[in-house]
């Protein structure tokens, strides 16, 4: 299935995070907290200015995010757990 986010939104793909501590110490599903970074993976048009003009996202596909713990709306696209949001709930771009 295509899915093509609207307007100012972006579909983005939780990253898993590490399951060990740097100490060895393996933490267990129940303690673990859902991760804050996410791989970009379709986003939007963009927004239309005042003056009518379409302004561009700042993210693009394959951008690496950090956004806000609550951020998002989670759905299934192709049996797989996503996130809907904003680009204004992206705190920024993981560079590097």
């Amino acid at each position: 299935m295509k899915f093509r986010p609207l307007h100012d939104r972006v579909l983005v793909k939780r990253v898993e995070e590490d399951t060990k501590t740097a100490g060895g110490i393996i933490i267990p599903d129940t303690a673990k907290e859902k991760p804050s970074q996410g791989v970009v993976e379709a986003v939007g048009a963009g927004v239309r200015g005042e003056d009518g003009k379409l302004q561009a996202l700042d993210v693009k596909v394959g951008d690496r995010v950090l956004f806000g713990k609550w951020s998002g709306t989670e759905v299934k696209v192709d049996g797989q757990d996503r996130l809907i949001m904003k680009e204004a709930d992206i705190l920024g771009v993981i560079e590097g």
